[in-house]
């Protein structure tokens, strides 16, 4: 779980309150923008089910896999959580298994009364652990992390104590919005592959063959 949600090196970050009928598209639009397309996309879900609070991840990583996503791998679900025990297993994992992975990192946070619901997609890693002084890796090369409650004391109470209704609605969006995202990757694949059909198509067209 991350409590200071500004702890990377650029400062582009999106912010959307998961009722906010916007965030999908836009959302949508912004990994698209900033994902690149010639690598392998993973992303890991950290938390554990055992704090209502900190399984927003691992809820995330649940509905995804359920999804059955053709163009992104997913880590950290409610069966197979990513923790502080694992992670650094895990990524290890992740670099030998996959092709110069793009990971985003997805966590709960904690922040003002205000942001409690609020949504964050931003450039830089997600720190884990850091809301309760542990240190653990960095993840990811951008971050999704969901204001699940009020930061400032006894953070293992708090997260303890957070709404699953509030975890899991914002989950779901976020869900919705990273299968959103890889229906566009499957899109654009299928038609940069027409296009390269075509032009074949028409560079065979102006082929006549010699007569005998």
């Amino acid at each position: 779980m991350n409590l200071k949600r500004r702890l990377f090196s650029q400062s582009q970050e999106e912010r959307y309150h998961y009722e906010d009928d916007k965030m999908l598209l836009s959302m949508t639009q912004t990994l698209k923008e900033w994902v690149p397309a010639n690598r392998d996309i993973v992303i890991v879900c950290i938390g554990t089910d055992r704090s209502t609070g900190d399984s927003f991840g691992p809820l995330i990583g649940t509905l995804l896999e359920e999804k059955r996503l053709q163009n992104i791998y997913v880590y950290g679900t409610l069966d197979e959580p990513v923790h502080a025990v694992n992670l650094a297993e895990k990524l290890e994992h992740i670099q030998q298994t996959h092709r110069h992975p793009y990971i985003i990192g997805v966590d709960a946070c904690l922040g003002k009364v205000s942001s409690v619901g609020n949504i964050i997609l931003g450039q830089g890693p997600v720190k884990p652990g850091a809301a309760v002084k542990k240190q653990l890796p960095d993840v990811g090369e951008i971050h999704l992390t969901g204001v699940v409650n009020v930061s400032g004391f006894m953070e293992y109470f708090v997260l303890q104590n957070t709404r699953l209704h509030l975890v899991m609605q914002m989950a779901k969006k976020v869900a919705k919005t990273i299968d959103s995202f890889d229906r566009q990757l499957t899109l654009s694949t299928t038609q940069s592959n027409n296009k390269k059909t075509e032009t074949l198509t028409r560079r065979l067209g102006k082929w006549t063959p010699v007569k005998e």
